[in-house]
């Protein structure tokens, strides 16, 4: 959910929760007003009815008394203080109940004792209030509105230097010459954050055209010793001249500096494909790559005679072909390394996976260690980054690899 939704939604549960709770003690407080209204209407027309009684010297009839019912009903009582309750109007002009007030008092007359009762309609108060109600309701569903609208197309405006910034932090590439920019905007934080994005960009460029060049430098000068370790190893094992415990120890130095050439190259290869510096991406035919490494691998085939089945599709991805050839490689070689004579090696490729089965060890590989750096078997004389290589090229390209062991088959598979 956007920052925006989600301030959207933060703003209209308080607004609601606002008026609702705001409406309830509004509702309330005019209904209390309306009944204190009222009570001091009754308060006056009993007071009327008393300054009446004292001045004639006798009751009034109704009709002296508008709309308002009033009853005078004889008592023994001597002491009745006033008061105010809800009851039942009956309405003479429209012959119906309605909700009422009343106020009950005493008053004395040539002596004797009468209790007043005066009921006055509350139709007229209900009304106003459920009329003050509805455009209480009125109001609030359009100040919703115009917070829904105000949130929708305002704030996404104010939002919108925002969203460029991320668009454009998007697009970056590191390896393009030019540099991240953006447009200067009224809202502070925005260009703060656009000038500190700005400085990160250039130092990243910075650290990563140092990266390229270390990588380069490095390659180049530690393998140009290496080259001059195996030249003087071969020009020395051809020395007829040594004695096998020197031509022995000659060949334990030799396949060191091998292994220490190929470790240079694994490591070198994953600093490039980790930093992205593969970039020479082009359409390839991934069923005809494999068929060419069926070829290639022909004569390790034949020499543990395995058994080589293929179901290839037609299937075209969009990758460096040095870096496809690099998976296919590590895939085939250890499809074939750690497989026994007279095994399988199975290849099944769709529009969606690269699958590889092979027979092998009768146990399934530890899946936790599997794809991490100098995870090999003991017997293994390879460098222990193959499947680590296989894996970054896999993340390089958002594909997914799993490993698994089913019916003696170890299981490599590759999901587009």
């Amino acid at each position: 959910m956007k920052l925006s939704a989600h301030y959207s939604k933060a703003s209209i549960i308080i607004t609601i929760s606002v008026l609702v709770a705001g409406g309830i003690i509004y509702f309330f407080t005019i209904n209390k007003l309306g009944r204190t209204q009222l009570d001091r209407d009754l308060a006056e027309e009993f007071e009327e009815v008393v300054n009446y009684v004292n001045l004639n010297g006798k009751l009034p009839n109704q009709v002296e008394f508008d709309e308002d019912q009033t009853v005078f009903i004889k008592t023994k009582d001597t002491n009745l203080p006033l008061r105010f309750f809800d009851t039942v109007y009956n309405n003479p002009k429209e012959k119906k109940p309605e909700p009422g007030r009343a106020v009950a008092g005493l008053i004395m007359l040539k002596g004797e004792h009468y209790k007043v009762i005066i009921t006055e309609s509350r139709e007229g108060t209900e009304y106003l209030i459920q009329l003050i109600g509805i455009i209480t309701l009125i109001l609030t569903v359009c100040l919703l509105l115009v917070l829904l609208i105000t949130n929708r197309y305002i704030l996404n405006g104010l939002w919108k230097p925002f969203y460029d910034t991320l668009n454009k932090l998007k697009a970056f590439n590191i390896s393009d010459s030019q540099g991240f920019s953006a447009n200067q905007n009224k809202v502070d934080e925005f260009n703060e954050l656009n000038e500190v994005v700005q400085t990160m960009s250039k130092r990243i460029k910075n650290d990563y055209r140092h990266l390229k060049q270390f990588t380069e430098n490095a390659s180049h000068e530690m393998m140009t010793p290496l080259a001059v370790i195996t030249s003087k190893l071969d020009t020395l094992i051809q020395d007829e001249s040594l004695k096998p415990e020197q031509l022995d120890q000659i060949n334990d130095i030799y396949s060191a500096a091998g292994k220490l050439s190929r470790l240079n190259q694994s490591l070198l290869l994953l600093l490039k494909i980790e930093n992205n510096l593969v970039d020479d991406s082009e359409l390839l035919s991934l069923d005809e790559l494999i068929n060419q490494k069926v070829r290639q691998f022909h004569e390790l085939i034949v020499d543990k005679n395995l058994q080589v089945n293929g179901f290839l599709d037609n299937k075209q991805i969009t990758a460096s072909k040095y870096l496809v050839d690099i998976l296919l490689n590590n895939l085939f070689s250890n499809a074939i390394r750690h497989n026994y004579n007279y095994g399988s090696l199975m290849i099944t490729l769709t529009n969606d996976k690269l699958i590889f089965q092979n027979t092998g060890p009768e146990k399934p590989l530890d899946v936790d260690n599997l794809f991490g750096r100098f995870q090999k078997g003991q017997k293994s004389e390879g460098t222990g980054l193959g499947l680590t290589i296989v894996k970054n090229i896999c993340n390089l390209y958002h594909w997914d690899i799993d490993y698994s062991f089913e019916k003696g088959m170890h299981i490599f598979e590759i999901r587009f």
